[in-house]
């Protein structure tokens, strides 16, 4: 054979290699599943073992112990950080107030969280969020204001509560207080209506003769003061506070019902008796120190205010009902002389309220600003609001804007500590939209955050920063449909002339 092919391999080994090496492989896999059977039985024990710790199982704090774990080389460790509350308020714009409860009437929901705003101001104060239970209400013309002043009026009687308006100026309160089952007393032309500011009002249980009496000569003083004072636009004098004292004296302890007739009668022509009271004076003295007040007084019960305040009372106060209030539409004069039928009505009213057994009650002053521009008025409300605790009441003063205040007096006057002490004793603040200058004064008086501060020009209608205690809040309030159309004080602007189309 030619060229033979020739097939060869290795068909032999050392015995000492082959037969070694794969010993070795049979021992590492022998000891391979020993070490993992040890690692199963340590495990399956320690699982059976309670554990010490008992927060739950988490990641190593660097990172798991494997490779490609992007394991850390410290721990995160950041520092403290301090801010004010406008910086917090940006760095955490999702937090919102919590509210104040469930307790107390509904006013609406809250613009930031979304939740429901519940307010009473009486279980606020028991519950030590508010100091006093006395409200401020602010806001521009057509924002709100009095259709909010009237949902938490009638939602009040509700829970049991009563309501009185001692003077609205422009009748909007007769309709819902006819809706409540409540009553309304109208004065002015075309009235028969008359009260006597002088009346002492129902006597509470359990007061004594001579404190009673004590009571009633001070409250009367008190009037009298108030509005010879507003109606002479100065201090009264002297010898004037010794004429009006004598000549009310005088009045009480000749006549079983006392009158401002009556009183203006004896400033005028003081009795030969009352000159020779102690501290008196002669007759003639008291003819001459009391001459102008009397005329000042005058005007209260003759000429254009003839009928309202000249006699005993024709109408009564029936504590019991739900609403009381006293309809002043029907008289018109400046301010001065609104102001002072308004403090005589609510003298008259505000007699039957000093009962602390009355139960708790809302006072609303729709319209203050006529009020808080007399000095003498003011102070007097002023003592009305610290005694608001004492009665169980709860006063809500309605002014347009915060400016109000500072058309009292001069910058240094005594009455324009007056009228921010009324503001300070309201511990619920609660403002509507402002117009755009008056947001830094809002922002001066109320002490806002500038936070704060920038809600007022952008609050539409229907919401209001509302301030109780040391919380606030964005609220917008909601109403029935039936309660829009009963609180609606824009009626007359919508009144379609006949044959005109609908919008």
């Amino acid at each position: 054979m030619a060229n033979p092919r020739v097939h060869t391999s290795v068909i032999y080994t050392s015995p000492q290699r082959g037969r070694a090496r794969r010993r070795e492989q049979r021992a590492l896999r022998r000891a391979t599943k020993a070490l993992a059977a040890q690692r199963e039985s340590q495990e399956s024990t320690e699982s059976q073992k309670p554990s010490r710790d008992p927060r739950p199982s988490m990641l190593p704090a660097l990172g798991e112990n494997r490779p490609e774990a992007l394991r850390q080389l410290r721990t995160l460790s950041l520092p403290a950080h301090r801010a004010t509350s406008d910086v917090l308020a940006g760095a955490y714009p999702f937090l919102a107030e919590a509210g104040l409860g469930e307790a107390g009437v509904f006013i609406g929901q809250d613009a930031w969280s979304g939740g429901g705003f519940c307010f009473d101001p009486w279980v606020l104060y028991q519950n030590g969020v508010l100091t006093n239970p006395n409200c401020l209400l602010a806001g521009a013309v057509g924002k709100g204001k009095s259709c909010l002043a009237k949902s938490i009026a009638t939602r009040s009687i509700a829970l049991g509560r009563r309501v009185y308006v001692p003077g609205d100026p422009k009748g909007e309160w007769t309709a819902v207080a006819k809706q409540v089952g409540g009553a309304t007393i109208a004065l002015g032309a075309g009235t028969r209506n008359r009260l006597n500011p002088l009346d002492p009002g129902p006597r509470p249980a359990g007061v004594a003769d001579e404190e009673w009496l004590a009571t009633v000569a001070m409250r009367r003083r008190t009037l009298l003061g108030s509005l010879a004072e507003s109606a002479l636009g100065r201090p009264l004098s002297a010898v004037e506070h010794t004429s009006l004292d004598t000549a009310l004296g005088t009045v009480v302890s000749t006549d079983d019902v006392p009158t401002l007739p009556r009183v203006v009668e004896h400033l005028l022509s003081p009795a030969p008796s009352s000159g020779h009271e102690p501290g008196g004076g002669s007759v003639a003295e008291l003819t001459r120190d009391g001459r102008e007040l009397a005329h000042a007084l005058r005007r209260l019960v003759a000429g254009d205010l003839a009928g309202l305040f000249d006699g005993p009372s024709t109408v009564g106060f029936d504590p019991d009902l739900p609403m009381v209030t006293l309809d002043l539409s029907r008289i018109h004069g400046s301010d001065q002389l609104t102001a002072m039928v308004m403090t005589c009505a609510s003298a008259w009213m505000e007699a039957a309220l000093t009962d602390p057994d009355a139960g708790q009650r809302w006072i609303i002053y729709d319209e203050a600003w006529r009020l808080i521009r007399q000095p003498a008025l003011l102070a007097r409300m002023q003592a009305q609001w610290k005694l608001s605790r004492g009665y169980g009441i709860a006063n809500l003063l309605v002014i347009h804007r915060l400016s109000d205040l500072d058309a009292v007096g001069d910058a240094s006057s005594g009455a324009r500590a007056i009228a921010h002490g009324l503001l300070a004793d309201c511990a619920t603040k609660i403002v509507y939209q402002q117009e755009p200058g008056e947001t830094p004064h809002a922002t001066k008086s109320l002490g806002l955050t500038s936070t704060e501060a920038a809600q007022l020009p952008d609050l539409r209608q229907g919401e209001g920063l509302w301030h109780v205690g040391q919380r606030a809040f964005i609220i917008r309030h909601l109403a029935t449909d039936a309660e829009l159309e009963l609180f609606d004080t824009n009626a007359r602007m919508r009144t379609r002339s006949p044959g005109s189309a609908a919008l």
